[in-house]
């Protein structure tokens, strides 16, 4: 399912099969729902425990972890979905937390996503056609560091304390994901290359 993630552009592509797009309709499904369910999640966490250690002597908000995830996981919804589909999972997000965590995280986030989300696609689409990795980590860096400054700010936590220890563990946590990621292709591929003779 990974390298459905994965299509070159400009290659001819064979006609999708029903079990083919039956696995894409599911892995968009799993996509989307993990979104919503880390969006939800970060600000819950950053509701109930405020900013948190994060070592080297760093704060963050307690839901920046989930946050980092958030920022993956929308790149996977636009290559999966496209781009309307990235901004309902967005609009669903501010609800759900308006409903869960209260209005001002709801209104900091989907406000702070929403525009990040501009400054991740005019990183990620260019690069995209190149390499789905180095597409990933620069999309993010700059939607990461677009989406904590204004998250910071909307939601009332001090910018210059928490934006280092936010910037870090958004950029380990998509570090981790992107390795993981490739790992698992470069598993793949070798489990199903032919033997030689």
């Amino acid at each position: 399912m990974i390298t459905l993630l994965h299509r070159r552009p400009g290659r001819h592509r064979a006609p999708r099969t029903a079990p083919v797009a039956a696995a894409r309709r599911l892995l968009t499904a799993f996509t989307t729902g993990g979104f919503l369910a880390a969006a939800v999640a970060a600000n819950l966490a950053t509701d109930r425990f405020g900013l948190i250690p994060v070592g080297f002597g760093l704060t963050a908000t307690a839901g920046t972890f989930a946050a980092g995830l958030v920022l993956l996981l929308r790149d996977l919804v636009h290559d999966l979905a496209g781009r309307a589909a990235v901004y309902l999972c967005i609009a669903a997000g501010a609800l759900l937390s308006a409903a869960t965590a209260g209005t001002r995280l709801a209104v900091a986030s989907g406000v702070a996503f929403a525009v990040s989300e501009l400054a991740d696609l005019l990183v990620y689409q260019p690069l995209r056609r190149r390499t789905w990795a180095g597409a990933v980590l620069a999309s993010n860096t700059a939607g990461a560091l677009v989406d904590t400054t204004l998250f910071l700010a909307l939601a009332g936590y001090p910018i210059a304390a928490a934006l280092p220890g936010q910037l870090w563990v958004k950029t380990a946590t998509t570090l981790t994901a992107v390795v993981s990621v490739v790992v698992a292709r470069a598993v793949l591929r070798h489990r199903v290359r032919p033997e030689g003779p």
